[in-house]
């Protein structure tokens, strides 16, 4: 049976009620904890500069031989990946759904957690586009800077909607589809407006650099790359329109996952559908798009319900805190996908090397309890990061008299995150 989001092999278990319960405990305990008893004064500082490595680890990063080698690898990765694509078996054996939907969406997170946004280096499109002449010259057009992030947000559902809502998400022609037209516009847009395009319409260069600035890894001011306080790192997230947006699809999506392979969602599906498949997608659809609405709505409303701040900066608030829901989606994200990175990861890249019959170690799957004690960690601790980044933010931008107030619409629309990631997980 193929499952919600086009992937076989091991299963995503759900958590024990009582470590549920547990983790909706710490995670009550720490909001009310950093509310009431942390520090009075801001700390973190996306200017702060982190402690230098070696110069020599710096030069050697950015070496052209190092970058290009670098690039050319992501370059014959996609090109392996097309060949297994076309001439493998064209069934469940082919190693592309496991590529696209394990090594790139979940692998992508993981490897910019790690290293900072390698899909920059990585991306094939990019490279193709950096050997063309016209890469050398200015851009025919100048990106909008009204467009922000809006592009990439539009490719960022397009890849949910094909995980989660589509009549079948393990289809090859339907992934092979997706990435042809992700590769189209793609270029094209690199072709119009430069790399400016990249960096702010390509879904996974943009959904990499989500992912990185929890990174311990970054660049100082004068270019030397240091490590330092991820807590310093999450505010230098740009702060561009659609940027709430991008991270609400990001959390409403992973969440939508795990109510989806809820019986009584899936029963819900098939009775009002009955044998049409359209109605059952645009069901699909319409919860999916309710789930990234609620995350979106709720969070822009917690971020300007304060008092002591002007019109101007109200509107700006919800940008302005938007980076303290990063670790909330990277906890959830690792919650919920960790066993399919770590499992059918292996599968994929077996089959990728031409060892299809080589079974992979299912280490996590056959250790339950060590499971869920990491899906309860994961979920509780980006809560604890994500109020400890929004209990910061609001001491830097909110007055006085209205810190401690000013907070707590945002730390119950945390908490409500987090109880409803535990109920999702245990349930699913």
């Amino acid at each position: 049976m193929i499952l919600a989001h086009g992937l076989g092999g091991s299963n995503d278990l759900p958590i024990p009620y009582t470590y549920a319960l547990i983790g909706a405990a710490w995670a009550l305990t720490f909001t009310f904890a950093v509310v009431v008893l942390a520090w009075k004064k801001p700390r973190f500082d996306a200017t702060k500069p982190g402690r230098p490595l070696p110069q020599w680890v710096t030069t050697a990063c950015d070496a052209p031989a190092t970058r290009w080698t670098v690039a050319v690898a992501g370059l014959l990765l996609a090109a392996w990946v097309t060949v297994a694509a076309v001439f493998g078996p064209q069934d469940g054996d082919n190693a592309l759904p496991g590529v696209f939907y394990v090594l790139l969406w979940v692998g992508l997170v993981a490897l910019s957690l790690a290293i900072g946004p390698v899909w920059r280096l990585l991306s094939p499109v990019r490279t193709v586009y950096r050997l063309l002449p016209s890469s050398r010259r200015a851009p025919p057009l100048s990106y909008p800077d009204s467009w922000g992030y809006w592009p990439a947000t539009v490719g960022l559902f397009a890849f949910v909607w094909l995980e989660l809502a589509s009549v079948d998400p393990g289809s090859l022609a339907a992934v092979k589809i997706w990435l042809l037209i992700y590769v189209a516009v793609t270029f094209a847009g690199a072709l119009a407006f430069g790399t400016r395009w990249n960096a702010r319409a390509d879904p996974f260069e943009v959904y990499g650099v989500v992912a990185s600035r929890l990174s311990p890894l970054r660049r100082n001011d004068d270019g030397r790359i240091a490590i330092g306080n991820p807590f310093d790192h999450l505010p230098s997230m740009p702060v561009r329109p659609g940027t709430v947006a991008v991270l609400a699809i990001l959390l409403g999506s992973t969440a939508f996952d795990s109510f989806s392979a809820m019986p009584q969602w899936r029963n819900l599906v098939d009775d009002a559908s009955g044998s049409t498949p359209a109605i059952a997608v645009l069901i699909r659809t319409a919860g999916l798009l309710l789930f990234a609405g609620v995350v979106a709505t709720t969070f822009w409303f917690a971020a300007r319900a304060t008092g002591g701040v002007d019109a101007q900066r109200r509107r700006e608030l919800p940008g302005l805190m938007a980076h303290s829901l990063i670790p909330i989606v990277i906890g959830y994200v690792f919650a919920h996908y960790l066993t399919y990175l770590v499992e059918r990861g292996q599968q994929t890249v077996l089959r990728l090397i031409g060892l299809p019959d080589v079974q992979p170690y299912y280490l996590l799957s056959s250790h339950p309890s060590v499971l869920a004690t990491l899906k309860v960690g994961f979920v509780v601790g980006g809560h604890v990061a994500g109020v400890i980044a929004a209990h910061d933010r609001a001491l830097r931008l909110l007055p006085k008299r209205h810190q401690v107030t000013g907070q707590l619409a945002m730390m119950l629309v945390m908490v409500g995150y987090t109880f409803t990631g535990l109920y999702l997980l245990f349930g699913g």
